[in-house]
C-alpha cells in the first residue's frame, strides 16, 4: 500500500489549507487543515502550516 501526503491551498483563502493522506487501497483520505491567520485560527480551530504538516506525516508513517 501506498500513502501520500498532498498538499491543498483554496483559491481566495490567504494563508489557509490542508494535507490530504491518501491510501492506494481506496480507503477514504484522511485531511489535516490549517490555518496562518490567528485571528481564523482561534475561531476555527485549525493548526498552523508546520504543525498540520507534521500531524499528516506521523499519521502516514503510522498506518503505512
Amino acid at each position: 500500500m501506498t500513502v501520500r501526503i498532498i498538499p491543498h491551498s483554496p483559491n481566495g483563502i490567504p494563508d489557509t489549507g490542508s494535507f490530504e493522506v491518501r491510501f492506494s487501497d481506496g480507503r477514504d483520505s484522511v485531511y489535516f487543515y490549517w490555518d496562518d491567520n490567528a485571528g481564523r485560527r482561534a475561531i476555527s480551530g485549525h493548526v498552523d502550516q508546520e504543525t498540520a504538516k507534521k500531524q499528516a506525516q506521523e499519521f502516514a508513517r503510522s498506518v503505512s
